[in-house]
């Protein structure tokens, strides 16, 4: 039924928002508004107000805005018509008669309803007599309780091919009003009707309102399929209905959330167990009406499936689904259940604490997403990581709310970016892990390696002194290790001030206040040790007394190494700021991809010259070993 502006007008003057509101909410009254703890967020300190002069509802908490018909929808599930004939009682207001198909339809409903009603009387007697007793026994197997199976109405439907349709007939019932309820079955070749459902446990199914649709139906014995539901009709469509909703609604809004399961059975254990605000999908394959609905009783529900292969490609699936509909606010979360075990059988097993910290640590919708593309992707090639790309750019595109897809597509670059420098590392361990040595080509050992590199560039320098006119810009602009930085500080003042620089020199200017610094990069000599000895246990190489140029350029190689571990310390930092009030994320963003490139390219360079320099200290090293002056440091 459409209602006029007027008629809605008419009801807005009629209520105050505050009244309406104080239903639910503890209003006090400030100023000229109302004041109380938000409905939709757990807080302590008011941040909800009503202002009936203007009509509407401000909640600063959670951003939402409206009046008081957008207050029952929010707050208790309602659809827009039920909120309207919910305000028009309470103000007082008549409704506009339905026209003459409405009411025909209406009366048609209700007709249809009433023999759901008279047929799930009849399950539910079926089920205390005598031909009950091997569903009872099947209900007790399942530990459901007389009164769980009293608020569920739960029936048995006899094993004969017509038992209700002799009774419902007999009790004045139209054969054609049965068929068409989804009672009976009328064969094709024009046959008797028969019972639809027969030797199975009942479960009635109602609409959001609270109205009987529909049935299902489990088989008590061999049967396929285990669960049977009405067929659809006028009343019943299996897309647009969930499980328990009108039961669960009063739950969910009062915590905020909901949990999905997917069979009835499921949802009965779990309302026993204490946990109220749970329902079921009437399947796995999500419709845009299911999501809807859901959203209508928490902003992220929880699905709860099982861990098996099934469950999994089942919420996979899900995922599909929900993905072109997520809006501001409004996601879903995934939990998987241990054990090949259902929600049923979880919380039977474990009890309903249990179940309770299973939800807890449900996984983002965003990062179910993420799981699939990526856990048995393989990205060893340009072209393969260009695939996996291209399909998570192609996920990003099906979410209809611009600025969701904007940024799920900006969190999938971040994430990439990550992947594939974190795939590079790991393929770099490896190939360390199965190297004969745990040392660089040049003999650094790996254990504390950016400190090592810090004290080998700062050892260098003292034992090529000549270096510091080169590289000292370099290795000025590099944050150093807080007990080096001021030895680095005064190396650089010792070159500006002094005309020479030497070794000699430096043990003279710098000896008495940088006396531990020098010894470890350095080490003074004495006591049986040559002078340097602590750089050539650090850098063996220079044993071999290495050329200037050789020297110089690892200098260069240890520098880009110090800026690659400067450059991750920067990308950690960036990675800290995303979501930071003020901060614009897209460009975080984008200096995040960038700079991984950066990383990259940096990384390639650093590789390469290990290699090169790898051929190079093995000539340095048999050529002084053939001398008889080297001696390898001892691992």
């Amino acid at each position: 039924m459409r209602f006029s502006p007027d008629l809605l007008d008419e009801i807005r003057a009629r209520l105050p928002v505050s009244e309406v509101v104080g239903r639910r909410v503890k209003l006090k009254r400030q100023g000229r508004e109302w004041a109380g703890l938000s409905p939709f967020n757990k807080e302590r300190t008011p941040s909800f107000f009503v202002n009936d002069q203007k009509g509407f509802y401000h909640d600063f908490s959670s951003g939402r805005h409206g009046d008081i018909f957008t207050f029952l929808m929010e707050t208790e599930g309602l659809g827009f018509p039920e909120a309207v004939e919910q305000l028009a009682g309470m103000a007082g207001v008549p409704l506009p008669k339905a026209s003459a198909e409405e009411t025909a339809q209406s009366k048609r409903r209700a007709t249809l309803g009433e023999a759901l009603e008279r047929a799930a009387r009849f399950f539910e007697a079926e089920l205390a007599a005598g031909g009950g007793a091997a569903a009872r026994a099947y209900l007790d197997r399942r530990n459901v309780k007389p009164e769980t199976r009293a608020t569920f109405r739960m029936g048995y439907a006899p094993a004969s091919r017509d038992a209700l349709k002799r009774a419902l007939l007999a009790a004045g019932v139209e054969e054609a009003l049965l068929v068409e309820a989804g009672l009976l079955i009328k064969p094709e070749d024009g046959g008797p009707t028969y019972d639809r459902f027969r030797d199975r446990v009942m479960i009635p199914i109602h609409d959001a309102r609270g109205h009987l649709v529909a049935f299902g139906g489990r088989a008590l014995g061999d049967v396929q399929p285990k669960y049977l539901n009405s067929p659809e009709t006028s009343l019943f469509h299996k897309g647009s209905l969930v499980f328990n909703f009108h039961r669960a609604r009063p739950a969910a809004y009062d915590s905020g959330d909901v949990v999905v399961v997917e069979g009835y059975m499921d949802v009965i254990s779990l309302w026993q167990a204490g946990l109220k605000n749970v329902v079921a999908s009437m399947g796995t394959a999500f419709g845009e009406e299911q999501i809807a609905l859901l959203w209508r009783l928490a902003p992220e529900p929880v699905i709860a499936f099982d861990g098996d292969k099934a469950g999994i490609a089942a919420a996979y699936r899900a995922v599909d689904r929900i993905l072109p509909h997520l809006a501001a606010g409004a996601s879903f979360n995934f939990a998987f259940l241990p054990d090949g075990l259902d929600p049923d059988e979880f919380v039977q097993a474990r009890g309903r604490e249990a179940f309770v910290t299973l939800l807890k640590g449900a996984v983002p919708l965003f990062d179910l997403v993420w799981r699939r593309e990526t856990e048995a992707a393989r990205i060893d090639t340009p072209e393969r990581k260009a695939a996996l790309e291209k399909r998570l750019t192609g996920l990003a595109a099906e979410i209809r709310d611009a600025a969701i897809a904007k940024h799920y597509l900006r969190s999938f670059r971040l994430k990439l970016a990550d992947l594939f420098w974190e795939g590079r590392r790991r393929g770099d361990d490896d190939r360390r892990r199965d190297a004969p040595f745990q040392r660089t080509p040049l003999g650094i050992r790996k254990d504390g390696h950016r400190y090592n590199i810090q004290l080998i560039a700062l050892g260098l320098l003292v034992e090529y002194p000549a270096q510091l006119d080169d590289k000292h810009e370099a290795v000025m602009a590099i944050a150093f290790d807080p007990k080096l930085e001021a030895f680095k500080n005064a190396l650089y003042r010792l070159l500006v001030e002094a005309e020479e620089v030497s070794v000699a020199l430096i043990y003279d200017k710098l000896g008495e206040a940088f006396y531990d610094q020098l010894e470890a990069v350095h080490g003074r000599g004495g006591g049986g040790h040559q002078g340097g000895w602590r750089l050539r246990q650090l850098f063996p190489i220079v044993r071999a007394s290495p050329p200037d140029a050789f020297v110089a350029r690892c200098l260069d190689h240890f520098v880009e190494m110090l800026h690659l571990y400067a450059a991750e310390d920067d990308l950690d930092y960036l990675r800290a700021q995303i979501g930071r009030p003020g901060t614009d994320d897209d460009e975080i963003a984008t200096r995040i991809v960038e700079l991984r490139a950066e990383m990259h390219l940096m990384h390639e360079r650093v590789q390469h010259r290990e290699h090169e320099f790898a051929e190079e200290a093995k000539a340095l090293q048999r050529q002084f070993a053939q001398s008889g002056d080297w001696e390898p440091a001892a691992a």
